[in-house]
């Protein structure tokens, strides 16, 4: 774990609230105007409790992700310390809390049922992957340099499994 000066600490909050509430208001407009017909809404009847069981499965990942990122890991506290966390929750994903705001969305889709709207979830991936890229990953980069480069090659941004290789 590497120790930086508190007044060269990163934001808490970073360009977090700038992604996720829009991607959160997105998600629920969807599924109000899909549960209104007031868009296409193309549905599998044959697939409801698929789709309900996957959501309830990936809303519970979600909630750990957050849980461990936010009072397991005090993520807060070792970003006002300066501190590089790569264990824990951290060992799994680099940005948990932002996967659970993904994972929180694609429930959300995946409770509306609507498959016309299963392609917001990507979308959404696609944003924050480049958003990341320009703002949170490259500040750790210029604060932490090769240690964040390693961790980076070795911990996928989003989807908390090991990589393909």
């Amino acid at each position: 774990m590497i120790i930086i000066s508190k007044k060269d600490s990163l934001p808490v909050y970073g360009v977090g609230p700038y992604l996720i509430a829009p991607m959160f208001v997105v998600s629920i407009m969807g599924v109000i105007l899909s549960y209104y017909n007031m868009i296409p809404v193309y549905k599998i009847d044959s697939l409801y409790w698929l789709f309900i069981g996957l959501a309830v499965v990936i809303l519970l990942d979600a909630i750990f992700l957050w849980y461990a990122a936010v009072k397991i890991s005090d993520i807060s506290k070792n970003i006002e310390n300066n501190k590089l966390v790569s264990d824990g929750v951290y060992a799994l994903v680099r940005h948990p809390i932002y996967s659970a705001w993904l994972q929180i969305s694609t429930a959300l889709i995946l409770f509306s049922q609507n498959l016309y709207l299963f392609i917001i979830p990507v979308i959404f991936w696609i944003i924050l992957s480049i958003a990341l890229a320009k703002t949170e990953e490259k500040w750790l980069i210029e604060k932490f340099g090769d240690d964040y480069v390693s961790y980076a090659k070795t911990t996928n941004r989003f989807i908390p499994f090991s990589r393909l290789r």
